[in-house]
C-alpha cells in the first residue's frame, strides 16, 4: 500500500501528473486546482490512496488528510467509485462536502459527472453524522473587508505558480469581494477563481 509520495513533479497534464520517486514515475491523479499548485520539476508531497484492480492499479493524491479520508467515506457508498469521489473533491472541498450532507443537500452532488438523483441521495444518507469533523462554520465578514479561511493558502498557491504576490493577492481580494457565494468557497474553487481574474489581465507574471 502506498500511503504517500514525496519526489519530484516531472509531467502535468490536465489532472493526472507524475510524480518521481528514487528513480520511480508514479502517475497520480488529482485534482485540476491541486495540479494547478504544482510546478514541473519541483518537489511535491501527496497523501495517497490506492486502488488495486484484476487489470490496474490507480493512485489518487490528496492535499490534505481531510481530502483522503472524505475520498474514502465517498468510496464507501454504494454506486461512487474512485473516480466519482475523486469528481466530488474537484468541484468541492472536504468542507463544503460535509455541509451540503449536513443540509441535506443532495444537489451540490448531482452536479458532480456521473453522480445521478439516486447516488446523490445516497451520499446524503450514508454520510449522516460521519462528516461533523469536516464541517465549516459560515465565514464572517472582518471590519474593512470579508474573511475567508482559504484566502492566505490561495495566495501561497498563486505565488507558488509564478505570479507576484501583490498581484495574487489583489486577485484573492476581489474574488472574495465579487463572488456572491464566497461564505462557502473552499479553497479550490476561490483558487480557480482567482486564477480566472488573473489570466484575463495578465497580472503579475
Amino acid at each position: 500500500m502506498i500511503a504517500s509520495l514525496r519526489g519530484t513533479c516531472i509531467d502535468i497534464a490536465g489532472s493526472g501528473v507524475v510524480i518521481e520517486v528514487g528513480g520511480v514515475g508514479y502517475a497520480v491523479t488529482v485534482t485540476p486546482a491541486h495540479a494547478l499548485t504544482m510546478r514541473h520539476g519541483s518537489e511535491v508531497f501527496v497523501r495517497t490512496a490506492m486502488i488495486v484492480r484484476e487489470d490496474e492499479h490507480l493512485l489518487f493524491g490528496f492535499e490534505s488528510t481531510d481530502a483522503l479520508q472524505v475520498f474514502d467515506l465517498l468510496r464507501s457508498v454504494s454506486g461512487v467509485g474512485p473516480k466519482s469521489a475523486m469528481g466530488v473533491l474537484a468541484h468541492m472541498d472536504p468542507a463544503q462536502v460535509a455541509n451540503a450532507v449536513a443540509h441535506d443537500d443532495d444537489g451540490a452532488f448531482r452536479k458532480v459527472s456521473g453522480i445521478g438523483p439516486k447516488t446523490a441521495k445516497l451520499i446524503i444518507v450514508a454520510l449522516s453524522g460521519k462528516l461533523a469533523a469536516f464541517e465549516q462554520a459560515p465565514v464572517v465578514a472582518a471590519r474593512g473587508g470579508t474573511a475567508h479561511p482559504a484566502a492566505t493558502d490561495v495566495v501561497a498557491a498563486l505565488v507558488s505558480l509564478g505570479w507576484r504576490e501583490d498581484a495574487a493577492q489583489r486577485a484573492v481580494d476581489e474574488t472574495i469581494a465579487s463572488e456572491p457565494g464566497v461564505a462557502s468557497m473552499g479553497t479550490q474553487a476561490l483558487l480557480r477563481a482567482a486564477l480566472g481574474a488573473l489570466r484575463p489581465a495578465g497580472a503579475g507574471r
